[in-house]
């Protein structure tokens, strides 16, 4: 869903500021591992331009415009944003071969609860996987979300491996943080190059520069390593 909240977060900063950042701006602010939640991306980088900052609020729903067009907690028909617009990076079938392969699996996503719905079960076909979502634990690096998704995946058994795969500096620095709080568990980061980047080479640097134990072209190369 990043190319989406991309979007919404170009447009809400010009909204406030007459200013559009590049998406080489973007991925510059959130190589610092910092900005994962959208809004607070949005905020930064009017603040850094030195603009006027609107109340929290007013940001949050001049972006959900732009990303939902139309009530976050409506009918998802009725959306005319930008979440349309997604390009999915897997499908149904990757989370079937998971399963088959004796691997439990769920998200820990920074998008909001109805966007994240929208697209794992409407647009992914999958039905009710478990999710921890915005609002749910605290914006990632912060690691309570994912510790809280691998105990109920765990149930209290003893995996092998937990393995997170993202495709932002947050997402690496979450699974860096989780190994820190919970040594008795082995954790691996799998790191994507989302597909927006432009500078492929440096991201995937600041990827393995914040401890990727492994960066992968696209998610479905996670497959080839099990």
């Amino acid at each position: 869903m990043a190319g989406s909240y991309r979007r919404a977060l170009q447009e809400t900063v010009a909204h406030f500021s007459g200013w559009r950042p590049s998406l080489t701006d973007i991925d510059k602010l959130k190589g610092e591992g910092m900005w994962n939640n959208d809004w607070d991306a949005s905020l930064e980088f009017l603040r850094r331009r030195g603009a006027i900052l609107p109340k929290r609020n007013d940001l949050i729903k001049i972006f959900s415009g732009f990303y939902f067009g139309g009530d976050p907690e409506g009918d998802p028909n009725h959306w005319m944003g930008f979440i349309h617009d997604e390009p999915l990076l897997v499908d149904q079938g990757f989370f079937t071969t998971l399963t088959v392969r004796g691997w439990r699996w769920g998200f820990v996503s920074g998008a909001e609860s109805p966007s994240a719905r929208y697209v794992l079960h409407q647009r992914l076909g999958l039905i009710d996987p478990p999710l921890i979502a915005m609002g749910d634990a605290p914006d990632k690096p912060d690691p309570t979300g994912l510790i809280r998704l691998a105990d109920r995946l765990i149930a209290g058994g003893s995996p092998q491996l937990i393995a997170y795969i993202g495709d932002t500096v947050a997402d690496v620095k979450t699974v860096m943080n989780a190994r820190r709080l919970r040594p008795e568990h082995t954790w691996q980061s799998f790191a994507v190059n989302p597909p927006h980047v432009r500078d492929t080479a440096t991201y995937q640097q600041k990827l393995r520069d914040a401890g990727a134990d492994q960066v992968l072209t696209h998610t479905f190369d996670l497959l080839n390593l099990f």
